[in-house]
């Protein structure tokens, strides 16, 4: 994830997103860069609009927490919160196939 920040960084600093700036951000977070997913990343990166993938992502709202249910009975909200469980697990998964 990031390798993600790092890129989205760079472009929300105007920076060109490439292996030099991505290494030199990761390095400042203290990260140690794998030079294999920055290439990879990168490769995935190219022809997109950030701007645009950003735009059409649907921001996920974290449902509050559920009070303790009764023993042996669900909770009201339950089902609610596995819907909304599943649309966040979707957002990342989408979020994933568009930056590698």
């Amino acid at each position: 994830m990031e390798y993600v920040y790092s890129a989205l960084l760079l472009h929300k600093a105007g920076q060109p997103i490439n292996e030099k700036n991505m290494d030199a951000v990761l390095t400042a977070a203290g990260v140690k860069t794998d030079k294999s997913r920055v290439k990879a990343l990168l490769a995935a990166l190219e022809g997109v609009d950030i701007d645009e993938a950003l735009k059409s992502a649907t921001v996920a709202v974290a449902a509050p927490a559920a009070p303790p249910a009764a023993a042996g009975k669900p909770a009201a909200g339950e089902k609610k919160e596995e819907k909304e469980e599943k649309k966040e697990e979707e957002f990342t998964a989408g979020l994933g196939s568009l930056f590698g």
